[in-house]
């Protein structure tokens, strides 16, 4: 954990970089120093069919919505939250300054309980460390 999902309209997909903005976002995850390399996963799906406000077919939105495993303080939640929302909207000033975008962002714990994890990463992320 965490997994950093970027939701997003289909009419943004010529206007963003979605690979570029999978990099940063990941890279801000990483750059916490919360959160273990090898359980970072980021990724991001365009959705065809939405609706925002008023219906103006320029308007597109970005949701982003990280879910973490539980131990970390409030603190350590918000500023980790902080740090990544503030990435997406440093990457999409430009866009945001030049059609309607609504983006949003929520950080959700999942109980360790209500998980279930097959993961062989971090094994391999130390074995090439070693190397």
């Amino acid at each position: 954990m965490p997994h950093l999902n970027i939701e997003y309209s289909a009419n943004l997909e010529n206007a963003l970089d979605v690979q570029a903005l999978v990099d940063a976002i990941h890279e801000t995850a990483l750059s916490t120093g919360i959160f273990p390399l090898g359980g970072v996963r980021t990724r991001a799906e365009a959705r065809k069919y939405y609706r925002i406000a008023n219906g103006n077919p320029d308007a597109g939105y970005i949701h982003m919505m990280v879910r973490i495993g539980p131990g970390r303080d409030v603190e350590t939640r918000r500023s980790a939250g902080d740090r990544i929302f503030g990435a997406l909207c440093d990457f999409t000033d430009e866009l945001y300054r030049s059609r309607p975008l609504a983006l949003s962002f929520e950080l959700h714990e999942i109980p360790h309980d209500m998980a279930w994890r097959k993961n062989n990463l971090h094994e391999l992320l130390k074995k090439e460390s070693a190397e």
